[in-house]
């Protein structure tokens, strides 16, 4: 059940989808804070070198999200999933810039124990976890997902059962079984 502001955000996103341009304007004030602060998750452990600020980040993801068609809004657990992907895909292609401007540059460890803070980590960091996170989709999609939300979309374990309409019991058995799934994959890729 979402209390009266995510209720009213689902409802903005909704009338969004349906093409109403003036939800998008309505919706922007309320979600703004929210992606700031995903943002800044996403920016913590960058380097203080770094070129794009988190403000910058939610900016370019919010671009990004005006230019999607054909989504059909259901709440706004969807909308920060895929706000929270669109924001690591900006990461990842500045990282995979720094990467190659270096020719290769410094390959650093991934932690696996410490998912949050490897996503939002040096550019090689990142870019071995999305690859990582690609392999696990591949065998395991909800345990992907579930990773998605909770570690990237900052959802609740009760927000992430509802996205994906299983029991937050379920969300916490597969959050523990990829953050292994990852670990093992991470260790052997270093």
């Amino acid at each position: 059940m979402e209390n009266g502001q995510g209720a009213e955000i689902t409802g903005l996103l909704q009338a969004w989808s349906r093409g109403d341009r003036a939800a998008l304007n309505e919706l922007t004030p309320c979600v703004y804070g929210q992606l700031r602060r995903l943002a800044g998750h996403f920016m913590q452990n960058e380097s203080p070198a770094r070129t794009l600020q988190a403000t910058a980040l939610v900016h370019e993801a919010y671009l990004r999200l005006v230019d999607v068609r054909n989504v059909d809004w259901q709440h706004r657990a969807q909308f920060f999933s895929i706000t929270a992907r669109i924001m690591r895909h900006i990461l990842l292609d500045a990282a995979r810039a720094r990467i190659a401007a270096k020719r290769g540059g410094h390959q650093a460890r991934v932690n696996p124990e410490e998912i949050p803070e490897a996503a939002g980590g040096a550019g090689s960091d990142l870019v071995a976890l999305d690859d990582a996170l690609a392999a696990l989709a591949a065998s395991d999609p909800r345990k992907a997902q579930v990773i998605e939300l909770r570690f990237f979309g900052g959802l609740s374990v009760e927000e992430t059962a509802a996205a994906l309409n299983v029991s937050p019991e379920t969300v916490m058995r597969d959050a523990r079984a990829a953050r292994a799934w990852l670990k093992r994959d991470l260790s052997s890729r270093t």
